[in-house]
């Protein structure tokens, strides 16, 4: 599948990995603007259903993604955790954070080239699978968006307790595949209005949609170890992903 245009230089590089539950793992790299970005990417053992893009939190692809990329591997997808940050970024707390998210949302036109350049390198690494998706955890899922926003050549976009805010200037208008949206019902930083908004705005561009709601799960209910946790809302939200992937492929 053609990836949305390009216009920023890309290199790859292979490195072999330790094999995960569900296959094998390695790494990609890719330059923006001559930074140097690095994705993990999961594979299965047999011929993969689709692929699926992952696009990490505010604190950067770490474990976390890594072992989202590996379920994904489990299920016989290629799973792709991508960067957004650089192997170069500083992130040792939120100051940190808050400063490498912060510049990608003043720049949106940088945001949407380095997540259309870790699609495209992964893509030319793994090899064109049939059916591609692109989804991510909270500032993930803002970016997954922004992807969706900026007409990224995918089959679908999955977001998982996003920011749902839409830039002034931004529509859904050149939106090609379906959005999943995965939130609870006490998000403190994307609230329920800020989620009718964006369903609305999916409506008026004629974007096939839906909206999983957890009641009283929190910002990060997906993230084991935070104190927004929610384990049912994590596996019933997974169980959509899966949902929505079958169907999309």
């Amino acid at each position: 599948m053609t990836k949305f245009a390009l216009l920023l230089s890309t290199t790859l590089c292979m490195t072999a990995g330790l094999a995960t539950a569900g296959g094998h793992a390695s790494a990609v790299d890719y330059t923006v603007n001559g930074k140097t970005f690095q994705g993990f990417i999961a594979t299965p053992e047999g011929d993969a259903k689709g692929s699926v893009f992952i696009i990490h939190d505010w604190d950067g692809l770490n474990d976390y993604e890594k072992k989202r990329a590996g379920m994904l591997a489990e299920l016989g997808y290629n799973a792709v955790a991508l960067d957004l940050f650089g192997t170069e970024a500083k992130l040792e707390g939120f100051e940190d954070y808050r400063r490498e998210t912060g510049a990608l949302y003043q720049d949106r036109t940088e945001f949407r080239a380095r997540i259309s350049a870790g699609v495209q390198a992964a893509t030319e690494a793994i090899g064109d699978t049939g059916s591609d998706f692109l989804m991510g955890y909270c500032f993930g899922g803002a970016a997954v968006l922004e992807g969706a926003r900026a007409g990224l050549d995918l089959d679908g976009f999955v977001s998982f307790h996003g920011g749902l805010g839409t830039p002034e200037g931004q529509s859904y208008a050149d939106t090609k595949a379906p959005v999943l949206l995965l939130h609870g019902s006490a998000d403190p930083v994307s609230g329920m209005g800020d989620l009718a908004t964006v369903l609305n705005q999916l409506q008026e561009a004629g974007v096939t949609h839906a909206a999983e709601v957890f009641g009283g799960a929190r910002h990060s209910f997906t993230i084991e170890g935070s104190r927004d946790y929610d384990a049912d809302a994590d596996q019933k939200s997974w169980a959509a992903l899966v949902r929505f992937l079958g169907e999309n492929s």
